[in-house]
């Protein structure tokens, strides 16, 4: 799988008070991409555009304070991401979209499910979990986070330098060089607030979900994407062999071959009733 080469002029929706940047390729019933945290619409999603742009409308778009999109609140929330997102949908008078998250965008994806569990048609949840666990505040903290609104920027730089080069490549451009020291600090207090999502939230979930994991990833394990598998009524499950909580960027070819199966499968199915 390869980079397009064509880029499509982007367009701005205001939404939830943002104003969202996002682009469209293809035509069909519409896919809405969400991006992980750090990362841009482009960024994140780029070499998926062929694939998914020759079965879809696929939309791609910059989450609140990434990329083109602002952020006047100052502050991130997987909650208000929701809400931006359901906003942002009525926007474009989007009838029941077929939504794919990863990391970030799963963690967005999954909120979505819960709140506005009549928006969607299928979900995707890639590199997400309903819970954050010990492992994964400890992970947090051996990067540099070490509560939420304080990381020692310093540590991250060492020892995660992937990040903050394309924290400066993507958002650059748009918020100037040091931004990333305040995105970091602001996903921060987002990614190291517990999460409370219960049994009884994910059961709120009703339409076909895939719940889709690398086998190695760092900061979600296998056994929280079976249990979430095992909450929402309409789940599917896979797990991808060898690869990390980065595998969608690594792996494109994998990632994408897993999610148009579960896309095509139940739109096929869909059609068929």
């Amino acid at each position: 799988m390869t980079k397009t080469d064509v880029i499509n002029e982007g367009k701005y929706a205001q939404a939830n008070g943002a104003k969202i940047y996002y682009e469209e390729y293809g035509a069909g019933e519409p896919l809405i991409l969400i991006h992980g945290g750090t990362l841009t619409g482009r960024a994140n999603w780029e070499a998926y555009i062929p694939a998914f742009s020759s079965h879809f409308r696929l939309i791609i778009l910059d989450s609140r304070g990434h990329g083109r999109t602002d952020n006047p609140s100052g502050e991130l929330s997987y909650r208000q991401m929701a809400d931006d997102m359901a906003a942002f949908c009525q926007a474009l008078a989007l009838e029941k979209p077929l939504i794919c998250g990863y990391s970030d965008g799963g963690q967005i994806a999954l909120e979505l499910g819960m709140r506005y569990p009549q928006l969607a048609k299928e979900l995707i949840v890639a590199a997400a979990s309903y819970r954050f666990s010990e492992a994964y505040f400890e992970a947090f903290e051996a990067l540099g986070f070490e509560r939420p609104g304080e990381v020692n920027l310093e540590r991250t730089q060492q020892v995660w330098p992937r990040l903050v080069t394309l924290c400066q490549q993507v958002h650059t451009e748009v918020y100037g060089p040091e931004y990333w020291r305040t995105l970091l600090k602001q996903l921060s207090r987002m990614w190291l607030t517990p999460l409370e999502h219960t049994e009884e939230d994910l059961k709120k979930i009703t339409v076909p979900t895939l719940i889709l994991l690398g086998d190695r990833d760092r900061f979600f394990s296998v056994e929280q994407a079976v249990e979430m598998y095992r909450m929402i009524p309409n789940a599917e499950l896979a797990v991808a062999p060898n690869s990390g909580h980065s595998f969608g960027l690594a792996n494109p070819e994998l990632f994408a071959n897993i999610c148009l199966d579960f896309l095509l499968r139940h739109t096929s199915d869909v059609e068929q009733n």
